[in-house]
């Protein structure tokens, strides 16, 4: 989210300040407001010419970005290609900005739940970084990260471990321990444990990842409500319903104001919660035909 700051003094005042204003306002997590000031900056731009620009891709990236977080998939896709055929055009299929863009739909697949569709995305970015970067940069790290979990989503657990393990190793000895890329990961590489039943493997990794997140986000960033769930869901599987019912509470708060009402991740974490609620009343497992399915970031 940092490539508009870069070219924000070459914009119109009116797009600079829509802009400065919508980057602070994701950083806080208020995707909507975030959403809004970047479609109005579009159009501005759009109004003075711009479109075609590589400032306006940059836009057009951020847009998709927050658009992808309040669930608007459709439009955060059409804002992904669009930017991308302007990135491609401008500087070549092999520059790293084009690996962001294929970086962001491998993303949007995954938040899709189509994770097929998003792995050639995925290796396409870890491919173009790779050539361009070296492969022990943190960056390639990053779009490792976001292939991981499209392997994951396919049953490919071995491959994914790998991949989030080798993007650990990269953002540790970059940044440090305590960095938040390493508690992003930590909480992705505990869900592939749930996923393959190490339950006890994945609870150590959940709350240092959640450590990490509180401290760099505080506590009520929705980036939280990600390890929230998936901490719900392994308190649920252990049978420990009143902690899986109010760790699925708080991520709901979180979630509520931030996100569409159809967004697969609000869906998934109030279907949990109203579950753990049943379980409590009842003293004992519901039936069930499906476990409650983690969600994770990239």
């Amino acid at each position: 989210m940092n490539r508009n700051e870069t070219f924000v003094s070459m914009w119109p005042v009116e797009i600079a300040e829509l802009t400065r204003s919508a980057d602070d306002r994701y950083r806080r997590g208020d995707y909507a407001g975030a959403a809004n000031e970047y479609r109005a900056a579009i159009v501005f731009a759009e109004e003075c010419g711009a479109a075609g620009t590589l400032q306006f891709s940059a836009l057009l990236n951020n847009f998709g970005v927050v658009c992808k977080c309040t669930g608007a998939f459709d439009e955060s896709e059409r804002a992904y290609r669009r930017a991308l055929a302007i990135v491609d055009q401008e500087l070549g299929p092999d520059d790293p900005e084009v690996a962001t863009l294929y970086h962001n739909l491998g993303g949007l697949e995954h938040s899709r739940g189509r994770h097929a569709a998003g792995e050639p995305f995925a290796r396409r970015s870890v491919e173009i970084r790779e050539k361009a970067l070296g492969p022990d940069h943190p960056q390639v790290a990053v779009d490792l990260a976001a292939l991981a979990p499209l392997l994951d989503g396919q049953g490919k657990f071995e491959e994914s471990e790998r991949m989030y393990r080798r993007a650990l190793a990269i953002f540790e000895r970059a940044y440090g321990s305590d960095h938040y890329e390493v508690g992003v990961n930590l909480g992705n590489l505990a869900a592939l444990k749930q996923a393959q039943g190490k339950l006890a493997e994945a609870e150590p990794l959940y709350r240092r990842a959640l450590q990490i997140k509180e401290r760099h986000l505080g506590a009520s960033h929705p980036s939280l409500a990600t390890t929230l769930n998936n901490m719900a869901v392994l308190a649920d599987l252990r049978g420990e319903w009143s902690a899986a019912r109010a760790l699925f509470e708080r991520a709901l708060s979180i979630l509520e104001p931030e996100v569409s009402p159809a967004h697969p991740n609000l869906l998934a974490c109030r279907a949990g919660y109203e579950r753990a609620c049943r379980k409590v009343v009842a003293g004992a497992p519901t039936l069930q035909t499906a476990p409650e399915p983690s969600f994770l970031v990239r």
